[in-house]
């Protein structure tokens, strides 16, 4: 049984809510990463579908079955939490057959069991060491077999590798990545603060600030034409600018640009009103172009393939990321950046625009 069903559920903690009214559906075999800053409140959403938590309202699901009140272990998930949690004194096979006999795994099934787990993350030639025998990421591998080893319909994963280097972390993810094409009908529920694991993993981004669901779409949604200012600065770098809304563009700073199809009012937004352009930082180019922004040079940072540049243009900073300059700006210096109009995007209200 896989997919997981929220339901208006809220959790509260000595009468604060840290969970606030949540209505989300992961579907059978979707990864869905719930992606927000330290106290949005992600990490309560999955204890409550792991049974760690019991929400004060609301109704959580687990393949059509209301789990609300069920201990953990009769749910059905495997879990994978940032500190491994692994037993030190026994060895990997014994870690990975550890939940194989909370769940009453008849003897003779175990062995197998713990040996397709472990081939499956690439640990098999490890069944036998310790953990303190094993690096970070061979510890992560065991943990995730460990959950994997009782075939859960819903696998629940939290800042699983946040305890990893930049350079393991990477290897990591495309484990999981193939990991789920294995397994394509096991579920995913992803937990993280970090966009980077969350576009290149995740089929669709739940997007959590203040104990609310902020935003939720594909990787590729939430990029391109986020709904929310909170949205656009969390998934991915953005500029934003305060613009009014005219017949033929919009407003920023006395100057006219040209957003979405020229010649119209953009999306349909009556003239007048204020809005929010976002830009983002490697769509802008530098010299002259469509929608000029004229401005200077604050900050450079190399980057090694690319340079970012901070320039001052009327009293906002703007970030543009170039690809390398072989001649690097100097600080101070009056430079002219520029987009094109299908490039931006326009929130107002809340509701995007693209």
């Amino acid at each position: 049984m896989s997919g997981i069903r929220f339901e208006s559920v809220s959790v509260a903690y000595g009468g604060h809510t840290v969970l606030d009214s949540l209505d989300l559906t992961v579907e059978p075999g979707e990864v869905m990463a719930l992606l927000g800053p330290s106290g949005s409140g992600k990490t309560t959403a999955l204890r409550a579908v792991a049974g760690f938590v019991t929400p004060a309202s609301g109704r959580v699901l687990i393949g059509g079955r209301d789990v609300t009140h069920l201990p953990p272990h009769k749910r059905g998930i495997g879990m994978v939490v940032q500190q491994y949690a692994l037993f030190p004194h026994m060895r990997v096979k014994e870690n990975v057959a550890f939940g194989l006999r909370a769940h009453r795994t008849p003897r003779s099934g175990i062995p197998g069991r713990v040996a397709e787990a472990l081939e499956m993350t690439g640990m098999g030639a490890y069944a036998e060491r310790y953990p303190r025998e094993l690096s970070g990421g061979q510890q992560q591998r065991v943990a995730i077999a460990r959950a994997l080893a009782i075939r859960p319909g819903v696998l629940l994963l939290d800042e699983p590798l946040s305890a990893l280097d930049a350079q393991l972390r990477s290897g990591m993810l495309a484990e999981l990545a193939r990991l789920h094409r294995e397994l394509p009908d096991v579920s995913l529920l992803y937990v993280t603060h970090d966009q980077v694991e969350a576009l290149t993993l995740a089929d669709r981004i739940a997007v959590m600030d203040r104990a609310r669901l902020q935003d939720c779409g594909t990787p590729q949604e939430l990029y391109r034409t986020p709904r929310t200012e909170f949205t656009a600065s969390f998934v991915g770098n953005a500029n934003l600018l305060p613009v009014t809304v005219a017949e033929r563009g919009a407003v920023f700073e006395g100057r006219t640009l040209t957003v979405g199809p020229a010649g119209q009012a953009p999306y349909g937004i009556a003239p007048g009103a204020t809005a929010t352009l976002c830009v983002r930082p490697h769509l802008l180019a530098l010299g002259e172009g469509p929608n000029a922004l004229r401005g200077r040079i604050t900050e450079v940072q190399w980057r090694g393939s690319t340079h970012r540049l901070y320039v001052e243009v009327a009293g906002h900073r703007i970030k543009a990321d170039l690809p390398e300059l072989r001649e690097t700006p100097a600080l101070g210096d009056e430079v002219t950046l520029h987009f094109e109009p299908r490039d931006a995007v326009l929130l107002t209200a809340g509701v995007s625009h693209g």
